[in-house]
């Protein structure tokens, strides 16, 4: 199972965001900094959030470009990707591998079929459920869409891979929702990352048992919660060549 450490950027600042709101926050200090700890600590891929994007206030290129270049590692970015022009931004200016696709999905369709066919597997579908329904504009709207059409909109696009986040379980510690991660990747035929309320080795146990393809590892590791190290060890091993 692949691990991806998060760092996610507000204001240029590392931060976790309690079930996504701006108004619980806890700063991280320096986000360059976080992402060359979990570097030093073995990590093998990054997942960035440009909060500033998915709010619509900014963007945090530069900051991810020099994560990007510091680390030498892998990295996924999502937050207000909602055209080409974005994804390039982090693509090519900053240097993502990958770009993590969401409210396109259900209010610009074009556009995620604009991105889809210029970027193909580059691009990941990003389905972020709160109260069964799938929300977006930085998780303060939600839409009449399920978690697996969204997935099958994308699939038919041509993408593979997806991040679930459970909203009301992320930044909380309570757990990761197995059950829903695992039916989306099984119902889909994707790969599923489990995203939101990740907090312990056991819920990792728990989600590799169920064949789920990754874990994003945000406040778990921040608190010491989780080991990044150990975790990498005892979850990834005989993965060093993968990328991505």
């Amino acid at each position: 199972m692949k691990l991806f450490p998060a760092v996610d950027i507000l204001d240029g600042r590392a931060v976790r965001l309690l079930n996504g709101r701006r108004d619980a926050v806890t700063d991280y200090g320096s986000p360059i900094d976080r992402a060359v700890e979990w570097a030093q600590k073995g990590a093998r891929r990054l997942h960035l959030v440009d909060l500033n994007g998915a709010f619509g206030d900014g963007n945090n290129v530069d900051v991810i470009a020099r994560i990007v270049r510091e680390t030498g590692l892998p990295v996924q970015v999502g937050g207000g990707i909602k055209n080409a022009d974005a994804a390039a931004y982090y693509l090519q200016d900053a240097g993502a591998e990958r770009v993590i696709v969401g409210s396109a999905i259900v209010l610009d369709p074009d556009a995620a079929d604009a991105m889809c066919a210029r970027y193909g597997a580059k691009i990941i579908a990003g389905i972020d459920v709160k109260d069964g329904a799938v929300a977006v504009k930085g998780w303060v709207q939600k839409t009449q869409m399920t978690a697996l059409q969204a997935a099958f909109a994308m699939k038919e696009r041509g993408c593979d891979t997806i991040v679930y986040t459970d909203i009301g379980r992320d930044g909380a510690l309570s757990g990761v929702n197995v059950s829903a991660t695992a039916k989306l990747g099984e119902d889909s035929g994707m790969n599923v990352i489990a995203s939101g309320g990740v907090s312990d080795v056991d819920d990792l146990e728990k989600l590799r048992e169920a064949g789920v393809f990754g874990a994003i590892l945000g406040r778990s590791i921040y608190v010491g919660n989780i080991d990044l190290r150990s975790a990498i060890a005892r979850f990834e091993e005989g993965q060093c060549s993968q990328r991505g």
